[in-house]
């Protein structure tokens, strides 16, 4: 999983497999839209204005598998 922000758009991606490439787009509310490969899994999360909805300051990890 990656992380990506980009200033320019105040946009947060979150890429959950970069092995797998998005074919559709859905927005799920204003600014936030989920990206679905072919087989229907998601693979991908855009946050529009993300600096708005998020602390970008502080970034976590739990648990997380190694």
């Amino acid at each position: 999983m990656k992380l990506n922000y980009y200033s320019d758009t105040d946009s947060l991606y979150i890429d959950l497999d970069e092995n797998r490439a998005s074919v559709e787009t859905r927005e799920i509310e204003s600014g936030v839209m989920l990206d679905f490969d072919a087989d229907g899994k998601l693979v991908g999360i855009d946050i529009d204005h993300a600096s708005k909805v998020a602390n970008l300051a502080r970034i976590e990890s739990v648990g997380i598998l190694k």
